[in-house]
């Protein structure tokens, strides 16, 4: 630690993973601060996971409605959802964890600068707040930690659309809604809209969404997505968006044209980078504005690091908060370095149906060199036996055909994220087909298909 600067440790950025190291340095004994221009706790609490996960839930309610007369329930008059009570409840619950996140931080003796920071030398940051004041502040080592911002496609009338970031602050609910992208976002915003009642059209220019999962879970989630009652354009793209009325007409690449009150973009997230002064300080950006990092999150300014969305690694909460962690420890408490594992990390998708993975894709298994077995099922769920929903539930199994190691699960229906989270545990550590063979399944639910898949299944390279 060294009096020559105000802090021994300056963070840039207010998300999961800059709160985490601000918090985890302090408890060390370093002098911390933490700069934030909007709410605190990032994209995760104000406009992603969290905003996201309470509409799931309220979207979950319609289906649940629909089902129940085939359990014997009569609900009388239809129900009605109101989008402003909706809204109103999420936005009281946000409020509390930005509360909660500025209560961590000050009792760790974080300081808190409210403002836009941007870098003005090395090692020296100014703040400027929402009054136009500005400060200088210096630190011994600084952290970037800035996240992401929507990526908006430059098409001619993009200004007429929406972000994914716009979409939390909607105070009614669209009649239309027109979703471009068929990545994480794309899939759970249409989930949500057309749960809740919106007419949706989700326009996605690969022939399958989700790019980055597997084969059979692309395939499988179109079908399904479809079920749900959104309307698929794959294949597609938007060429433009123009005004007509009270709405917004995206022409696609085929010259068709979707009328909507809603267009809404959901492309992907960038790094949001521009406008710190990294350049001029000799911070070197990538691709997309990626800040570049070793593997000590360690950037082209030796005292200067860099976690999370805006290194463009693995745009997730809990990466985020493991780079952060990881990096706290090294620097401010004596910890050896570990780098960060990027390998087995789970996920989940919370659209219609819900998907969640761990582990190698099919495809990915065997560009790595893995001969491989697989194991899928396809079925219907239990409950919708008596629901009477078409709808259906996929599990599949990766296994290396020479060790018996699972290198991959994937799952797609109701509570996939719950079941994978345990068997993230299970391929930590190594866990083999034989393993699940001879683990008991719970019966009856949906996970023991897990446990009990015996009959390999075709495979992409059989």
């Amino acid at each position: 630690m060294t009096a020559a600067f105000d802090f021994d440790f300056l963070v840039l950025g207010g998300g999961s993973g800059g709160v985490r190291a601000a918090r985890v340095a302090a408890t060390f004994g370093a002098r911390v601060a933490l700069i934030e221009a909007a709410r605190l706790g990032g994209t995760c609490v104000n406009v992603g996971c969290v905003p996201k996960k309470l509409m799931v839930y309220a979207a979950s309610f319609a289906s649940r409605f629909r089902e129940a007369s085939g359990f014997g329930w009569s609900l009388g008059a239809a129900p009605t959802f109101d989008w402003a009570t909706l809204v109103d409840r999420r936005e009281q619950e946000i409020r509390r964890l930005n509360g909660i996140y500025a209560g961590l931080l000050e009792g760790a003796g974080v300081h808190v600068f409210e403002g836009r920071g941007r870098f003005v030398g090395p090692r020296e940051l100014e703040v400027r707040d929402g009054r136009g004041d500005v400060r200088r502040v210096s630190a011994a080592t600084i952290l970037v930690a800035t996240g992401g911002r929507p990526s908006v496609t430059p098409i001619p009338g993009a200004e007429l659309g929406k972000t994914s970031d716009d979409f939390f602050a909607l105070r009614t609910q669209p009649t239309r809604a027109v979703v471009a992208g068929g990545g994480y976002i794309g899939v759970e915003l249409a989930s949500i809209l057309r749960g809740l009642g919106t007419e949706v059209h989700l326009v996605h220019k690969n022939p399958t969404l989700l790019n980055a999962f597997d084969h059979d879970v692309r395939q499988f989630v179109g079908e399904q997505l479809q079920l749900h009652g959104v309307q698929l354009h794959l294949g597609r793209t938007i060429e433009a968006l123009s005004r007509r009325g009270d709405d917004v007409v995206a022409t696609l690449d085929d010259g068709r044209e979707l009328a909507a009150d809603l267009q809404l973009a959901a492309v992907g997230r960038v790094p949001n980078t521009d406008g710190l002064g990294l350049a001029e300080v000799g911070v070197a950006t990538g691709e997309r504005g990626a800040i570049l990092v070793d593997d000590e999150l360690r950037t082209s300014l030796p005292h200067v690091y860099a976690v999370g969305d805006c290194i463009d690694r693995v745009q997730l909460t809990p990466v985020a908060l493991a780079e952060g962690m990881a990096l706290a420890r090294r620097l401010f408490g004596g910890e050896p370095h570990a780098a960060v594992d990027y390998d087995l990390i789970p996920t989940a998708v919370f659209g219609s149906p819900e998907v969640a993975t761990v582990g190698l894709t099919e495809e990915a298994a065997w560009h790595r060199g893995h001969r491989c077995v697989i194991f899928r099922s396809v079925f219907r769920p239990m409950k919708h036996t008596l629901s009477g929903s078409p709808q259906r539930m996929l599990m599949k199994l990766v296994v290396c055909a020479d060790s018996d190691r699972v290198l991959g699960v994937h799952v797609a229906g109701p509570d996939a994220a719950e079941i994978v989270q345990g068997f993230a545990v299970a391929l930590r550590m190594g866990a083999t087909k034989a393993q699940l063979d001879e683990t008991l399944g719970i019966h009856p639910t949906a996970a023991e298909e897990l446990v009990t898949m015996r009959t390999p299944a075709p495979s992409m390279h059989a």
